[in-house]
């Protein structure tokens, strides 16, 4: 009898042993059940720094609404006008003798080359499309030349082009003026109204310069 009763006890012990082990076993503090019975991570169910891709992406910048259609029209226009202002400084190299002419020529195109980046990017933040040198009606601009006017300064050499590149420039930079003088009177951007003051500041000064040039060559 003492012994079935020792026996009976040796086995209850081992069974609750057993249990314990096993219960031990198949808990883990890092992972949780979830209803279809996968384990998953809790540090998993957070969103994590850089790894929310699908719901957080960067904001496009924001398109400017300072503008109106004046400021529109000046920078659509002005930009093909410097272009052939820049156009007609390169021609100077090669074809003037004349310093002060090759100077001017290399002032003007280091100015208004910067100028037409600046007209593009104002562009660009307004939502418009940015502009292209021959953009527009180009001949239709005031101070604007046209083709057979730009072929024949390709044609000339020395004096002759020193004078008429004078004469042509000083008339270009003239409609420039009269350009920007619309745009401050009509314009709201105050970035599109800075820089056609710097326009009218920088080439009337030009102006007089060349009309100084003109009257000794």
């Amino acid at each position: 009898m003492f012994t079935s009763t020792m026996h009976f006890r040796a086995v209850v012990a081992a069974a609750a042993a057993v249990a314990l082990l096993a219960a031990g076993c198949g808990s883990n503090p890092s992972t949780s059940s979830n209803p279809s019975g996968t384990s998953t991570s809790p540090s998993m169910t957070g969103s994590m720094p850089g790894m929310d891709h699908g719901n957080s992406a960067s904001p496009s910048a924001a398109t400017r609404t300072d503008f109106n259609d004046a400021d529109v029209t000046f920078l659509q226009t002005m930009y093909p006008h410097h272009a052939q202002a820049v156009e007609m400084a390169k021609l100077v190299p090669g074809r003037s003798q004349n310093q002060e002419v090759l100077t001017l020529a290399a002032k003007i195109e280091n100015a208004q080359a910067p100028e037409m980046a600046q007209m593009s990017a104002l562009l660009t933040s307004f939502g418009k499309p940015a502009p292209t040198p021959d953009g527009g009606h180009m001949t239709a601009m005031p101070g604007m030349m046209a083709p057979d006017q730009m072929n024949t300064l390709k044609g000339l050499s020395g004096k002759e082009f020193d004078r008429m590149w004078l004469q042509m420039m000083i008339q270009h930079h003239t409609g420039a003026i009269t350009m920007s003088d619309t745009e401050i009177a009509s314009g709201a951007n105050p970035d599109a109204k800075i820089l056609a003051h710097q326009i009218i500041t920088n080439q009337q000064a030009e102006i007089d310069q060349m009309n100084s040039m003109l009257a000794q060559t």
